[in-house]
């Protein structure tokens, strides 16, 4: 994500194929996938086999040499990349002068495929945002297929910064999949040449607009539908988050998550797959069920630290239950903190651009790993001649050719090599998990916009709904729990002592919820009938208007249960890790052998906005810890020196620290 003006996101895939004239041999692949992958389409065991970081490539609107191309990928490629996400801006300093060619004309394709076929040639990946800048837009999109909201008589949101400036895009409307094939259409046809060679990823950036009130045809009969009453006297009136209406506001969150998914995020993957590439998507901040949203596409991607490292869990969790491989990060944005673009004229930079201590980004990308991410997207490489820095994106982080700028050289190469290493560990076999806990979507749903505290410093925020601030309990961090939904519960089974739910595997859920939703409710009740072990920690309530009489029943007989209770007296088994004050961490199961990344204690104080210099505070710490594995504990000390994480491989035969053979050094600007 990068703080720009807010949009939405949002096929049929045959009306999708009918439109590019896709053969019909394309439309039998890929229904025949669809059926047996419920809608991700593409397997992701062949996607990202580079373990190395990635980065946001930044074209500014201009006329792109390719000479400049060859050398910059040349340059990413010395220096311990594995491939590029080429975004497509604006003009540098917003210069109107700047003579580009039109997007997606055959001018503006040429470079693309050049970039594409370099790449190949040397072995990186190249992925592509799939439109200029975020969210989706188009300076000349059909009349009716923009974005509104209920009080919009016309389509009024606008993406005012585009490779076409000063011309204005108008803002897709993201619940509306016929406008989304139409969108698509164009840039499949700018990119054709593109999707040919190796496979590239298409990617959608996090949900940055104000989401309250959206609205698209047919929402309020869908609405009824749904719910047995009409919501557009609370949309007309705009008392949708009046105290009382919580259960409306529900209500409307229950219909509008279903709109995002089926209208967006569904036809997004459909038609990546459909040309030949994967999805990759930050669902962050979208008004839905995030969890699922996540499972929708090919790669799902976090972001840090404009969300906490800790939201990485729910992208993690979305990729454990549908048997992901990878999990990234847009990654360093905005480190320091945020100034606007148009600072200085379109002049200025963030905080401590060129500047930026690698100890404090290890931090960052440390506690990812310790929340579940495994492949690192750079925030971002500005499109130049190597060795120059005339161009430069107004944010941190920022990997540039000029070695006067902290992020570039061998102290570059040396921190993406660290990546690339811990990546390749925490990419072996799968997420390891003992503990299910029930994510707290209802409760984001109906806790409204954040406090003017949060919104003072992220202006770009919308509100609870985006959860960015939830986190497993931190009494059973030692079980590595992972985040699951009603949705898979409803699909799950409970035998042999184990809940089998999605892709994962369980031996009990944690419940800890002001509010849960009566499917899911009745889907725990059964599964805890069979004998699954929960943990109830306290009493939920039902959230929307229209309640269920029967709902407090149901609620007592779940407690009555011999296998519920408020404490972890239920829970079977010890935990993998236990000891006082553990470090965050993340274990992955490969075989016999278990891989577990204890991050450094002082990156679990990494927020928005991280002090400059703050890694290097860290003195050092140890931790004793048990380590409960192959039927044994053996106790293990975990001694941190300054900067350090620390990777043990656990197996039958016993417990060896890997050596990660780097700790970041004091840079210029301390």
């Amino acid at each position: 994500m990068i703080v720009h003006p807010f949009a939405f996101f949002d096929m049929s895939v045959l009306h999708f194929l009918k439109n590019t004239a896709v053969k019909a041999v394309a439309a039998v692949a890929v229904c025949l996938a669809l059926s047996s992958c419920g809608g991700n389409v593409s397997s992701p065991d062949s996607l990202y086999s580079s373990h190395k970081p990635y980065t946001r490539w930044w074209w500014f609107s201009s006329y792109v040499d390719k000479k400049d191309v060859r050398d910059q990928l040349q340059y990413l490629k010395d220096h311990e990349f594995g491939g590029v996400e080429i975004a497509w801006i604006y003009p540098m300093f917003l210069d109107t002068a700047t003579a580009h060619p039109d997007f997606l004309s055959p001018e503006w394709s040429e470079p693309v495929v050049y970039a594409k076929r370099v790449a190949d040639s040397l072995g990186l990946g190249c992925d592509f945002t799939f439109g200029t800048l975020w969210p989706f837009n188009d300076v000349d999109l059909p009349e009716g297929d923009g974005t509104r909201n209920y009080h919009d008589s016309v389509e009024v949101a606008r993406r005012v910064y585009t490779w076409d400036h000063p011309k204005v895009g108008k803002i897709l409307n993201h619940l509306d999949k016929e406008a989304f094939f139409r969108y698509a259409d164009k840039m499949n046809k700018g990119l054709s040449e593109a999707y040919k060679g190796s496979k590239s990823g298409v990617f959608v950036d996090s949900w940055e607009v104000d989401t309250y009130y959206i609205w698209t045809k047919g929402f309020g009969e869908k609405f009824l539908s749904d719910h047995g009453y009409d919501i557009e006297p609370y949309m007309k009136e705009r008392t949708l988050m009046d105290k009382g209406n919580e259960g409306v506001l529900y209500d409307y969150f229950k219909t509008l998550s279903g709109y995002v998914m089926d209208e967006f995020y569904t036809p997004f993957a459909q038609n990546a797959t459909a040309n030949g590439a994967f999805s990759r998507a930050q669902c962050g901040g979208a008004p839905t069920d995030l969890l699922t949203a996540f499972t929708l596409v090919d790669i799902p991607e976090t972001e840090a630290i404009l969300y906490e490292p800790m939201f990485s869990k729910i992208a993690a969790s979305a990729a454990t239950l549908s048997k992901k491989d990878a999990v990234t990060s847009e990654t360093f944005t905005c480190m320091y903190g945020w100034t606007g673009l148009l600072n200085q004229n379109g002049r200025g930079k963030s905080p401590h651009q060129g500047e930026e201590q690698i100890a404090d980004l290890k931090l960052v990308c440390d506690a990812l790993f310790a929340n579940g991410t495994n492949q690192i997207i750079w925030h971002g490489f500005p499109f130049n001649k190597v060795g120059r820095s005339d161009n430069w994106f107004y944010t941190t982080c920022q990997v540039s050719s000029d070695e006067r700028n902290n992020l570039s050289g061998e102290d570059l190469s040396r921190f993406n090599r660290y990546m690339t290493k811990v990546s390749s560990y925490m990419r072996k076999g799968e997420n390891y998990t003992d503990m299910a806990v029930y994510i707290p979507m209802e409760d984001a749903w109906i806790g409204g916009p954040y406090s003017e505290e949060i919104l003072s410093m992220m202006p770009w925020a919308g509100g609870q709904y985006e959860m960015r601030y939830i986190d497993t309990p931190e009494k059973y961090k030692g079980r590595q729990p992972v985040w699951v939904n009603g949705k898979f519960l409803s699909e799950s089974s409970f035998r042999d002592g184990k809940l089998f739910c999605g892709d994962a595997v369980f031996s009990s859920l944690y419940v800890d919820v002001g509010y849960m939703d009566y499917s899911s409710l009745r889907s725990i009740v059964s599964l805890a009938e069979k004998g699954l072990p929960v943990v109830l920690a306290r009493s939920p309530k039902e959230p929307g208007r229209n309640l269920h009489g029967d709902y407090g029943d149901l609620l007592r007989k779940l407690q009555s249960l011999p296998s519920v209770s408020e404490d972890d007296s239920v829970l079977p088994g010890k935990p993998l890790v236990e000891g006082e004050d553990l470090p965050d961490f993340w274990c992955r199961k490969d075989g016999d052998k278990l891989y577990v990344f204890f991050a450094n204690p002082t990156s679990g104080d990494v927020s928005y906005p991280m002090e400059y210099g703050y890694a290097f505070k860290d003195k050092g710490s140890g931790r004793t810890v048990i380590l409960n594995h192959h039927g044994k504990s053996e106790e293990y000390r975990l001694e941190f020196s300054p900067r350090e994480s620390i990777m043990l491989e656990i197996s039958q035969k016993g417990i060896k620290r890997i050596d990660l053979g780097y700790i970041p050094p004091k840079m210029a600007g301390l």
